[in-house]
């Protein structure tokens, strides 16, 4: 929208002219400015008119010619000016030779001296050139005619003599004040008086008050009458004008004011004419006429007033009505204020007594004023307008007084003018000169603030321990910081210190990180490092260094380590782990951050943000500190952590929106010293230059520089002088030792010979710089950033010893180096931008970190700073400067980027959230306080003071466009963002949005390296980066040397020119020109990181060949070498002659591989070099890769790939992590990628050669293609990559799957068909559904094995129900047993049944697992046996001898598709068992399958011996209620940040999908249960209503929590979200589960297994669980995933539920599929063999190898194998194939139990006999490994702790020890691994005993019998017994030790001495329990020693046990 259009008045006093005005016209003064001297300039003799006189009316042959003298003139003038000053300099320059020898034909004396005057020494071989050319030019043409020109040329060229600048304005303190220099022009005129009514325009401006007229005495009333009758001609105007339509946003009175400004003011008619011609435009033609006619009526009529109209205002009045127009002064003093407040009390009861709503009473002329009244007027409203928001309704006069700001501009007690449109404060004593070469302002320093009387520095040896080591070697803070001590110290405050440069704010900062350490200071004097990151935001990397130089040293002390994290300086995560301050710059945190959760260790325990030079807002970089601190409040409010933000900055006025947008507390936290807190106060001087000739400018620039110089010099002092380009230190240092030798003043220069003179100067003679040795004897030095290291560190010393008098330097001094002079001296203030590709203005950072080295803090009473710049920049400088312009936002420019970055981050998911965000920036709080430079109007700003609508538009139109660039998905409708990769990719690699817009547009996947690289260039990144003609010559030569690929667009255009800088780059080639040095290192930076986003691009779209060229690109670019370099040149240790040498002789890196050394020596001539080149070529990274293929369907491939490093690890070469690769997978045909993955080598696992494992699924497609590439490729190293082909030729696909049973439509059956009462009773619901109607009958009524394929959630478990009804119905003494998978399910199951079965129907239920073991009896006597399969296997291996084994008539296995698990091969061996038993009793067991939905059920069937009969498989889709699944990707390598990132989808889609029905969340792990909960808890803070899911009254949920015992689950409930894992404690999770059954909360976190309680939603969230066998994250088998979405959707509440599932987004399309179509169940019984067949052969079912082949084709692996050969690596299905492949499995699996003493094969190789560690294996359900191990290890004297080892060794328990030693453990999750081993561990003992006890080894046995019993009574065997007793710790063993001294309290007659063992302690307690509770009451609870007793009256010795325990 367009900006209003505003008044030349209004325009006057705002910061808004600087919006371009859309009218053709340029209302600007600045542009007028620029166009003047464009004139000016083209007026005198300029370059393109001297080419044009030599080049028209020529003929071609002598055009050409004169254009090459031309270009020679032009190259000449280059080499004397040098390139830093921009092209028109050199043409200036070009110019100046051309008039010196344009009639001369040789260089003479005067020429030589007229250049060297002009331009400083030069070359004078350039002159010599010049001189040739312009002859020759001059003689095309004849002498006469080129003398003519020149000399109409330079006639025409007026005295170029800029305006002074300013005014000397003295000012006087009187109530008001007018320009006393110049006489008003209406003090000579006189006239009628007018009168014209301001009544309105004074409520305008004052803040709307009515009642002035009230106050109006009769004078008005005179005032009246003696008014002229003639109206206003002005007001008549005006009112014509605005009637006609125009200008309507002003009011007449505005307007009237503004004409009248300008009609009083002293301009000729002439120039008024212009000026109100701009401002009235053309429709005002008319009135312009008729205004310069009547100009003095106007004035005069306005002017003359009643003398007595004063004297009726109260004195308050008086001074507020100062007269408005142009007074520039205005002061009051402390009385005025007091009675300006009383008049205002006065007035607001008057306004409440009046209350009129209408001006019409007041007649038109109602009273009558003095301009000079309404002048001043004008002028206090604008001054109180500074203060107050522009558009505010109430206009404040008072401004609060804030504790800490020491503002001496605010209080205005200075003098105030209006310089240029800007607001100036100059102090008193300004001294101004003016003369022809310049002008010059000078400040003097300011006087230091006197001393308040609260102020007392601080001491260190006053401060506590940790800061008198930290601030070491100081004495006390300085006067800034002592102010700041105490809110910094000891507060948790925001702060904003605004501070002059030098004021020592580092320290400042440092006092926040010690208040931050002390915080995390634990008693003892130890630092929780892990608890806490700080981060130290610096704007330039330079200042980042120095930082963390001074940080790390200061803090050392204490440990703390301090680390940069910039472009320059990665660091790997474990670096950023161990680090506790962090120092980077606001991109590289940003990018951090940005990475969302990624580090979220990261950037979650952040606890201080440090934010240096915060006036960087109104700069570029700018919106990325807003984001930065945007970002932080949010996180701060969002997970509400402290996270304590102290921003840093140099003055700046409006240092309170600063402080709003820090949410700083301007009372406490906001601290502003101006600068007279300077340590060493400052003098300023500008000058400016003013003739606008450049070369003239150069040369008067150095003239003044020069007096500038010698002026300090001559006073003692030393200079710096700072230059804005690497070669002008030395040109400058050069010409001005030649001035001072021209004047003979060279002495001054040279150093005082000290004593060490002569060292010093011999050290200097030693530099490789000739420039350096060559100034140094004349007192001159140079020093920037190409210097070497060495040769500044010298500089630095000789200047700080005195030994330089003038040091010229380039601002990288400034920042990096602190090195203080006397005076600085700045020369020039045009620097060149390689982001912009233009000379651009030295920024105010620059200018006052230079400012800041001036004054030597011990030494000087005053520093002085001299700025020398072009006249036209004064008033830009000064205004800078004196801090008089208000930073503004930047922001809205970046928007789009920005918000891109938060919905990729997760943090903005909609509209309504990004419009929260965008408060929390800088940009909001400007535009609230300026909305007009941020183009919103008046009307719009009263009617939205929140600016809401207007945030949304600017949001709304920022995700318009990211959408159309495919960054965002944005749904206008709703208003929901989601993140798209190309977004996300865009934000990682901080690509801005018209970059992307041009990728979409030109990237595909067909473009070649060339093309790539001309995309690149085309970037937004590099828009700025303009060609010069100064460069085409250079870009040339660069384009031949070192472009290898055709660079599009050439020398002319930018993009070219990007081209071939980056080219240039690559090739390693030098570059001469600054500007191009500047341009190349700007186009390196950003190329890597675009294409490195590109790569990303192109993998994310599957592009395989441009996923490689861009990958290698990427790499060429990092390594600067093309990719056809020979792979060594990586090494930078190789010398260059001996690579090129391997490059002719083609010897690849294979080829050297297979050489030995002394042969590479001979090939290269380089004897010695053999050995190096031979290392290097084995520390190149390279893999070999093996794979394996397994088809899962016709479909899909499962692919094994074996990694096997083949390199040697090299810490300098490799680093100390690993080794990053890129893999995947392409089908060359379709050029398409089908899975990509990125992994890293770590650096153990290539020192120890180990093999890595990669495990992946990819589709398959028929016909099968002939073959796929795995392709990895290294992700740093160039030549290193491997291939591995999978090939399809012998592969078989597994058959075709039968089709699905269909549902069909019957008649629901009633529950009634059971025919039995009591069955019925059991059920709540009166019909069966649609699936138990279809399968009841072959249930219920027959006896065949039935298996039954359903969803989840479809009632198989009353299927269930229905088979063993029959048993009970049928055959009544026969036994039921129930497998389920896991105890979870027995448990529910149990608890279940026990009250339906066992109560309802009196049959015996029993529970038969690891937990609960009944005796014999009881299962004899049960009716129903619910066990797990290894606890049946383990039963039923010796079925002989258990009879009531055998007594089983139906087995029931849950879950059978757990077949394909790694639990399967125990299901397997039960079924197979169960035939084999049947058919031996030859009394049949029916088998009953339940399973989800499976694809293979066929030769399951055929397996468990059913027919078409009772197979049952329905498709996935007949669910009881349907089930609606959304799939999301996840990107990140990482898991836990992957996790992390899935938060905020987590908590929208509860929110959008149920918001108040129950929701299920499934998570890996326990530590992701209470992160996820915790998470969603901090979403909830940020809603209105943060316990919406807590559907219970508060006071109850309270008394619920107070049983809970869990501290996370305390917390959680309260808000209505429940966590359920195995780690819980028993009562908890029952509470959790009674919750959620009742719908009191709404979450719960669970394994899916084992916990029945359907919702309507269900989110999986993560599909991979942490396998600490292998130490990596593997993904949930797909069953379980299945099992999981089966929970959602309750049958009886809900028409539909709804699952979610976030996986990591390179799985995404494989759960696509799987989720469905059934998945087939394929046998894992290959890896266990052995262990069963000994189990078989111990139980003598196998005594032969026949037997054994027998045994395994009753298993349903063989009925796989001949289904999926491939899968189980068989070639071909025929019989003999088949044969072979079993018998050597047979052979192999024998040969294992041999080895393991398990069996042993007799003589004739067929017969098999089991031995004693076979029956120990099979008894103990161990594997065989472990009996071997035992074996071997066992000796026969072995003490506990070896015992210990060998047991550890058989599971990897550390938790023993936490065990005995009753350790607490860490966390719960310990607590249940703890539980799983011991219960592992007693079975293990056993075995081992038994092992003992065969060998007969007595010692041992004992040792195993005491490790038993350690086990059981949790402790080590040397403690006391008495910790047997319950509730008896370490602890408490002092009471009974003590017990002695009372000996004869107790009845005297038992136990006297201490006690130490159990038995001392009942013969002390003599069965009396009154004595023990004597003993133990102070430490137990009563409850706890009524436990105790209760044991204790157990083991009191009776008849019956001798002390039992």
């Amino acid at each position: 929208m367009s900006p209003p259009r505003l008044t030349g008045a209004l325009r006057s006093f705002s910061t808004v002219s600087k919006q371009e005005d859309f009218t053709l016209e340029l209302y600007d003064l600045k542009a007028k400015r620029l166009k003047r001297q464009e004139l000016f300039a083209r007026e005198g003799l300029t370059w393109p008119k001297v080419v044009q006189l030599f080049t028209q009316h020529q003929e071609k042959k002598e055009q050409q010619s004169a254009s090459q003298e031309l270009k020679n003139i032009l190259q000449a003038a280059k080499q004397i000016v040098g390139t830093e000053f921009g092209q028109d300099t050199i043409e200036s320059a070009a110019v100046y030779l051309f008039k010196t020898f344009h009639n001369k034909d040789q260089v003479g004396h005067e020429e030589t001296r007229a250049i060297k005057q002009m331009f400083g020494p030069f070359p004078a071989s350039a002159a010599e050139a010049s001189c040739v050319a312009v002859g020759q030019l001059v003689a095309l043409l004849g002498e006469s005619h080129v003398e003519a020109f020149i000399q109409t040329q330079s006639s025409c060229k007026t005295v170029d003599q800029g305006a002074t600048f300013g005014r000397n304005i003295t000012f006087s303190f009187d109530s008001y004040v007018l320009d006393t220099q110049d006489a008003l022009p209406w003090e000579e005129e006189q006239g009628e008086g007018q009168s014209l009514d301001f009544n309105s325009f004074l409520n305008n401006h004052v803040g709307g008050r009515r009642t002035e007229v009230e106050t109006v005495g009769a004078s008005s009333v005179s005032a009246l009458s003696q008014s002229s009758a003639e109206s206003s001609i002005l007001r008549r105007e005006v009112e014509k004008y605005l009637s006609g339509g125009n200008m309507g946003s002003s009011s007449a009175e505005e307007l009237c004011t503004s004409l009248f400004e300008m009609l009083s003011s002293t301009k000729t008619d002439d120039e008024l004419q212009n000026e109100l011609f701009e401002f009235l435009g053309p429709e005002g033609f008319e009135m312009i006429s008729v205004l310069l006619q009547r100009r003095s009526d106007i004035v005069d009529s306005l002017l003359s007033g009643p003398p007595d109209n004063k004297l009726s205002y109260p004195p308050g009045e008086l001074c507020r009505n100062k007269p408005t127009y142009g007074c520039q002064v205005t002061i009051q003093s402390e009385q005025e204020r007091q009675m300006m407040k009383l008049y205002r009390r006065e007035e607001k009861r008057e306004r409440k007594r009046e209350k009129r709503s209408d001006d019409g009473e007041y007649s038109e002329a109602a009273f009558h004023f003095d301009p000079k009244e309404l002048r001043l007027q004008r002028e206090q409203a604008l001054l109180t307008a500074r203060r107050s928001p522009v558009l505010g309704r109430q206009r404040e006069y008072e401004r609060p007084r804030y504790p800490h700001v020491y503002d001496s501009c605010a209080e205005a007690t200075k003098t105030s003018a209006f310089i240029g449109g800007a607001k100036m404060l100059l102090p008193e004593g300004i001294q101004r000169e003016n003369n022809k070469m310049f002008e010059q302002v000078e400040i003097p320093p300011n006087e230091p603030m006197p001393i308040g009387f609260q102020e007392k520095p601080v001491y260190i040896s006053d401060l506590d321990e940790i800061g008198q080591l930290v601030f070491k070697g100081m004495k006390k803070l300085n006067r800034i910081q002592s102010i700041v001590f105490e809110t910094a110290y000891n507060t948790n405050e925001n702060m904003l210190v605004c501070a002059p440069t030098g004021a020592g704010k580092t320290n400042i900062a440092m006092l926040t990180v010690l208040h931050e350490i002390r915080q995390h200071l634990q008693p003892g004097g130890v630092i929780r490092k892990d608890q806490f990151k700080i981060v130290y935001v610096a704007p330039m990397k330079a200042l980042a260094a120095e930082m963390t130089n001074y940080f790390s040293k200061r803090l050392e002390p204490l440990g703390i380590a301090v680390k940069e994290l910039t472009g320059d300086m990665q660091l790997t995560k474990g670096e950023i782990l161990r680090t506790q301050m962090l120092v980077t710059t606001p991109e590289k945190w940003d990018v951090v951050t940005r990475k969302s959760v990624g580090d979220v260790g990261l950037s979650q325990i952040v606890r201080l943000l440090i934010l240096d030079e915060v006036h960087l807002l109104h700069e570029d970089r700018g919106p990325v500190l807003e984001s930065l601190v945007a970002r932080t409040l949010r996180q701060v409010e969002s997970t509400q952590s402290m996270i304590r933000i102290l921003g840093l900055s140099a003055t700046l006025p409006n240092y309170l929106d600063v402080a709003s947008f820090l949410h700083v507390n301007p009372y406490i936290g906001l601290f502003f010293f101006d600068s007279r807190f300077r340590p060493v106060p400052l003098g300023q001087t500008f000058v400016g230059v003013k003739t606008t000739n450049k070369i003239q400018q150069l040369h008067d620039m150095e003239e003044v520089c020069y007096d500038k110089v010698l002026e300090q010099i001559k006073a003692g002092h030393q200079v710096m002088v700072f230059v804005h380009a690497r070669n002008s230190t030395v040109r400058t240092a050069m010409s001005l030792i030649e001035m001072a030798k021209n004047r003979g003043e060279s002495s001054f220069f040279q150093a005082d010979q000290g004593p060490d003179y002569g060292h010093c100067e011999k050290q200097v003679q030693r530099s490789r710089n000739k420039q350096m040795r060559e100034m140094f004897p004349d007192g001159f030095g140079i020093h920037h950033a190409g210097m070497l290291r060495q040769d500044r560190t010298l500089m630095e010393n000789m200047f700080s010893r005195g030994y330089l008098k003038v040091l010229v330097c380039t601002a990288t001094l400034a920042w990096g180096v602190n090195l203080p002079a006397h005076a600085v001296i700045i020369k020039g203030t045009q620097i060149y931008d390689a982001k912009r590709g233009a000379m651009v203005d030295l920024g105010i950072l620059d200018v006052m970190q230079i400012f800041g080295r001036a004054g030597r803090p011990q030494f000087d009473k005053y520093g002085e700073g001299t700025i020398i710049t072009t006249h036209d920049k004064l008033s830009h400088y000064l205004t800078l400067l004196t801090q008089q312009n208000p930073i503004e936002s930047q922001f809205h420019a970046s928007l789009a980027d920005n918000l891109n970055a938060e919905v990729a981050l997760g943090t903005v998911t909609n509209v309504e959230e990004a419009v929260k965000w965008l408060s929390y920036t800088y940009l909001y709080v400007r535009m609230r306080a300026n909305p007009l430079v941020y183009g919103i109007n008046h009307k719009a700003y009263q009617m939205d003071p929140g600016l809401e609508l207007y945030r949304k538009e600017l949001v709304v139109e920022a995700g318009r466009k990211l959408d159309k660039a495919r960054m965002i998905r944005f749904e206008e409708r709703t208003g929901y963002f989601a993140s798209t990769d190309l977004g996300r990719t865009a934000s990682h690699f901080y690509i801005k949005y018209n970059t992307i817009e041009t990728f979409n547009e030109l990237f595909n996947a067909q473009k070649t390296e060339a093309d790539i690289l001309s995309i690149v260039s085309k970037a937004e990144e590099f828009e700025q980066v303009k060609v010069r003609e100064e460069e085409m010559e250079e870009l040339e030569t660069l384009l031949c040397s070192f472009c290898e690929l055709p660079a599009a667009g050439g020398v002319e255009n930018g993009y070219g020119k990007i081209n071939i800088l980056l080219q240039t780059y690559i090739g390693r080639g030098e570059v001469d020109s600054f500007s191009l040095i500047s341009d190349l290192a700007y186009v390196a930076q950003n190329a890597a990181r675009i294409v490195r986003a590109l790569f990303e691009i192109a993998l994310r779209k599957r592009w395989p060949a441009m996923t490689y060229r861009l990958l290698n690109l990427c790499k060429v670019i990092d390594k600067r070498l093309w990719g056809w370099a020979h792979p060594l040149r990586q090494f930078t240790t190789l010398p260059s002659s001996v690579l090129s040498r391997l490059e002719e002789r083609k010897l690849t890196v294979d080829k050297l591989k297979d050489m030995q050394k002394d042969e590479i020596g001979h090939m290269l001539h380089h004897v010695n070099i053999g050995l190096k080149v031979k290392q290097c070529v084995h520390q190149i990274p390279a893999i070999l890769m093996e794979a394996t293929i397994q088809p899962i369907t016709r479909t899909v491939l499962r692919v094994r790939l074996t990694i096997t490093p083949d390199f040697r690890w090299n810490d300098q070469v490799h680093g100390s992590v690993g080794e990053p690769w890129w893999l995947w997978v392409e089908d060359p045909i379709n050029d398409h990628i089908y899975h990509s993955e990125y992994f890293l080598l770590q650096k153990k696992q290539v020192v120890s050669g180990e093999p890595q494992q990669v495990v992946f699924t990819i589709p398959i497609f028929e016909p099968m293609p002939s073959q796929y590439y795995i392709r990895a490729v290294s992700d740093r190293w160039l030549g290193s990559e491997a291939v591995c082909i999978i090939n399809f030729q012998h592969l078989i696909l597994p058959e075709r799957h039968p089709p699905h049973t269909e549902l069909l439509d019957l008649q629901p059956l009633p529950v009634t068909a059971l025919g039995n009462r009591e069955y019925e009773s059991l059920y709540k619901f009166t019909h069966f559904n649609p699936i138990q109607t279809q399968i009841f009958h072959t249930l219920y009524h027959t006896d065949t094995n039935v298996l039954l394929g359903a969803p989840t959630g479809s009632g198989k478990t009353i299927a269930a129900e229905m088979a063993i009804f029959r048993v009970f119905n049928k055959y009544p003494t026969s036994k039921v047993v129930y497998i389920a998978p896991l105890k979870a399910l027995v448990r529910e199951r149990i608890e279940d049944w026990k009250i339906r079965i066992e109560e309802k129907l009196g049959r015996k239920v029993i529970e038969l697992t690891g937990d609960v073991t009944p005796d014999m009896r009881a299962i004899a006597q049960a009716d129903l046996i619910v066990t797990t399969p290894e606890k049946w296997d383990g039963v039923s291996r010796s079925w002989q001898n258990r009879s009531y084994v055998q007594k089983v008539s139906i087995l029931i296995i849950d879950e059978i598709h757990l077949l394909g698990e790694d639990r399967g091969p125990v299901l397997e061996v039960i079924v197979s068992r169960t035939n084999f038993i049947s058919s031996h009793t030859s009394k049949p067991v029916r088998v009953v399958g339940l399973s989800t939905a499976l694809a293979n059920a066929r030769d399951l069937a055929d397996w468990l011996g059913i027919g078409q009969m009772g197979l049952f498989n329905f498709r996935p889709s007949v669910r009881p209620v349907p089930l609606e699944v959304h799939i999301h990707g996840f990107p990140g390598q990482h898991y836990c940040p992957r996790m992390a990132s899935m938060n905020k989808p987590v908590f929208q889609a509860i929110r959008s999908h149920s918001p108040a029905k129950p929701v299920l969340i499934f998570v890996s792990s326990r530590r992701q249960t209470r992160l996820t909960a915790l998470d969603l808890i901090a979403f909830l803070a940020t809603e209105d209503d943060p316990k919406q899911w807590l559907h219970q009254d508060e006071r109850e949920m309270t008394d619920i929590i107070a049983t809970v015992r869990d501290s996370n689950l305390k917390l959680t409930l309260a808000f209505g979200i429940g966590m359920h894992h195995a780690g819980l404690h028993e009562r908890d999770r029952k509470t959790v589960e009674e919750l959620f059954v009742n719908f009191r909360c709404k979450n719960d976190y669970t394994l899916a297994w084992g916990v029945n309680f359907p919702a309507h939603l269900v989110i999986v969230k993560g599909t991979e669980y942490y396998d600490g066998k292998t130490h990596r994250y593997v993904d949930y088998p797909i069953t379980d995933v299945l099992q999981m979405m089966g929970r959602a959707g309750r049958p009886q509440f809900d028409d539909q539920g709804k699952a979610v599932i976030l996986v990591h987004d390179i799985k995404k399309d494989f759960y696509k599929k799987f989720l469905y179509e059934p998945f087939p169940v394929e046998s894992s019984l290959l890896g266990v063999l052995s262990d069963h067949l000994n189990a078989e052969i111990a139980a003598g079912t196998i005594t032969s190898k026949q037997d054994a082949m027998d045994y395994i084709t009753w298993t349903y692996f063989f009925r796989r194998l001949v289904m999926n050969p491939s899968y189980y690596n068989l070639d071909d299905t025929s019989h003999e194939t088949i044969n072979k492949f079993l018998s050597n499995l047979v052979e192999r699996s024998l040969r294992d139990l041999e080895c393991s003493y398990c069996m042993e094969i007799q003589e004739d190789e067929r017969t098999i006999v089991p031995l004693t560690y076979g029956r120990i294996a099979s008894y103990y359900y161990l594997k065989h490994q472990t009996v071997r191990m035992f074996k071997e290890k066992l000796k026969p004297e072995l003490p506990v702790h070896e015992l210990l080892t060998i047991l550890t060794v058989t599971h990897s328990f550390w938790q023993h020890d936490a065990h005995f030693s009753r350790a607490q453990v860490p966390c719960s999750d310990y607590l249940t691994d703890t539980k799983t081993v011991l219960d592992n561990a007693i079975r293990i003992c056993q075995a081992m005993l038994d092992v003992a006890a065969n060998e007969g080894w007595l010692v041992s046995a004992l040792s195993i019998c005491n490790l038993v019993q350690m086990i059981v009574q949790a402790r080590w065997l040397h403690d006391s017994s008495l910790l047997t007793l319950p509730h008896i710790e370490q602890q408490n063993l002092y009471l009974f030790r003590r017990w002695s001294s009372r000996g004869g309290q107790g009845g005297g007659r038992g136990y006297q001495g201490p006690i130490e063992v159990l038995p001392e302690l009942m013969a002390a307690c003599e069965g009396r329990e009154e004595i023990f509770t004597a003993m133990v009451r102070e430490e137990l609870q009563p409850q706890q020693i009524s436990q105790v007793k209760h044991l204790y009256t157990l083991c009191t010795p009776g008849p019956k046990n001798d002390m039992v325990i």
